[in-house]
């Protein structure tokens, strides 16, 4: 693997780990190519790699398959042999997904492989990834970027959840609609 995926991985900057590099102190053997490039040789674990793929709500239960599909294309690509598939149909706000969590337990679980961060969890990536780089484990994101209305779904969530909880269940959509609009989301 590349220095900079190394160190990226490990939670310091490309410039610490070249650094170290240099004057031999890196933990882990690594080489430079004729190219200029250090690639690392990380031990190699042995577990389960797995493909989380969620969608938001039972009416895209079809579009499920179309990021499965291009999780198990990088998988391959990658050459990660023992995979496995994760798919779920939740909201990124629920702390509670039962397939993520089984997945967050299971100790042979050494990578989780998603398509972009919000796949995973809405809020609260960044505590997940320290959790799992702390433990020997880590997150991979096939696409880096956030989706705009992705956001303004979540916040509408967030809205009808707490309008909910004060004014009741019924009138909470309407009430969360407003409050967007107000605040020129909507």
């Amino acid at each position: 693997m590349k220095l900079s995926d190394w160190a990226r991985l490990q939670g310091i900057s490309y410039l610490t780990a070249w650094r170290w590099f240099r004057s031999g102190q890196l933990p882990v053997p690594a080489r430079q190519l004729p190219t200029g490039t250090i690639l690392v040789e990380a031990p190699r674990a042995e577990g389960v790699t797995v493909l989380y793929a969620r969608v938001s709500s039972a009416d895209q239960r079809e579009d499920l398959e179309r990021p499965v599909q291009r999780l198990q294309a990088f998988a391959q690509k990658h050459g990660w042999t023992e995979v496995r598939v994760v798919a779920e149909i939740g909201s990124g706000l629920n702390g509670r997904r039962r397939r993520l969590l089984r997945v967050l337990r299971d100790p042979r679980v050494i990578r989780i492989v998603v398509e972009r961060r919000d796949r995973l969890a809405r809020f609260g990536f960044e505590l997940l990834e320290a959790a799992l780089v702390g433990s020997g484990r880590q997150i991979v994101v096939v696409e880096e970027g956030e989706v705009t209305e992705d956001l303004a779904r979540d916040v509408r969530e967030i809205l009808t959840s707490a309008c909910g909880r004060l004014y009741g269940r019924r009138s909470a959509r309407s009430r969360a609609k407003r409050a967007l609009e107000a605040m020129g989301w909507g």
